[in-house]
């Protein structure tokens, strides 16, 4: 099996990126692409850039967005609990007892409490956590030397190997960061320019997809981005989406976007003639980038997308399969080289 750098995915994921704050992540990305392209920019909004020139000038506009769930500081009180809201949809259950990351003037950790169940009514007991819970750091009186109202928060996590899968925060979606530098360093000969585009903002409302896809105005949209594998006890054939090792997944469809049938055919056939494993892909709640790439230019784009198999999306912990990060690589370095090839006349 082809490995898979776990280093180099290993920083990308513990790097700070939450949607708005995306200066780390970016920096990060800027030093890992400088020496891959054409030509490396950064817009108004903080999307990175990269260019490589195909052979005409028709466009293809890849997107992995750089962002990842988190939270902003709202409130800090006298007794150095900081209120929070979200930047992203979390599950609320499963944010209690975590521990984070307060970027402040300096980064500190915080730990996100609940009210200890021997102490619960029976009524609080069933209830859901509130989502604005609160987060203690302490000494006290250094919390406001330390921290300011519209601070960014993220998650404290590791990242782990567990046999052929990669368990860590912020997989949704550093696994595509990931993937994209990947095929920017294999891909050779390609038939159209090339603009693989890191985007901000994804999750509270693909933003930055959207400011891109209008400056660059592509021919054909390709997305990255993760998608849910719960293929978990419990689960049912018709809700399972994906599972972790069947392959990456060609998206047929989600809420925001029907991909144009062109494109999922054209990557079915790639994937089929080079023995790439692949599944199908609907997700019927939850959008991507991919609607950006499709709909916002002039006259549209010809879409689709790649999508990573992911259990436990937008939880603290989420888990990939080292066989779809690779498939998927090879699914997007091949559909780069070989979009001249296919007739998308018809």
């Amino acid at each position: 099996m082809k490995k898979v750098d776990i280093k180099l995915l290993n920083t990308i994921c513990k790097t700070p990126g939450a949607p708005g704050f995306e200066k780390p992540i970016r920096d990060l990305i800027l030093s890992q692409v400088k020496d891959l392209a054409d030509d490396v920019s950064v817009d108004n909004m903080g999307n990175v850039t990269v260019l490589k020139k195909g052979k005409s000038r028709k466009k293809v506009m890849v997107a992995a967005h750089m962002d990842e769930i988190g939270f902003i500081v709202t409130h800090i009180n006298d007794e150095g609990y900081i209120h929070f809201h979200t930047l992203g949809g979390f599950d609320p259950k499963t944010l209690t007892a975590q521990r984070v990351l307060v970027h402040g003037k300096k980064d500190v950790i915080g730990v996100m409490g609940a009210k200890p169940i021997h102490i619960m009514s029976p009524e609080e007991r069933t209830k859901t956590p509130k989502i604005f819970d609160n987060l203690d750091y302490k000494p006290k009186e250094e919390v406001k030397k330390l921290v300011k109202i519209g601070d960014p928060i993220t998650r404290e996590r590791e990242l782990i190997e567990m046999g052929d899968c990669i368990n860590c925060k912020s997989l949704d979606n550093r696994i595509s960061v990931y993937i994209l530098i990947e095929t920017l360093k294999k891909v050779k000969d390609i038939p159209f320019d090339l603009y693989a585009v890191f985007t901000v903002q994804e999750e509270i409302g693909i933003r930055g997809a959207s400011v891109a896809s209008q400056e660059i105005q592509p021919d054909f949209g390709i997305c990255l981005d993760t998608t849910i594998a719960f293929d978990t006890p419990g689960s049912t054939a018709h809700n399972k989406i994906t599972k972790l090792g069947k392959g990456t997944a060609i998206k047929i469809m989600d809420s925001r976007t029907v991909c144009d049938y062109r494109m999922v055919e054209f990557m079915k056939q790639l994937a089929d003639k080079n023995e790439i494993t692949w599944q199908p892909e609907i997700l019927t709640a939850g959008g991507t980038d991919t609607s950006a790439l499709q709909q916002m230019t002039a006259g549209g784009s010809i879409a689709g997308a790649i999508s990573i198999p992911t259990r436990n999306i937008h939880q603290v912990i989420e888990m990939v399969h080292k066989l779809d990060v690779i498939n998927s690589v090879s699914l997007l370095t091949l559909s780069l080289e070989n979009l001249d090839q296919y007739d998308w006349s018809h």
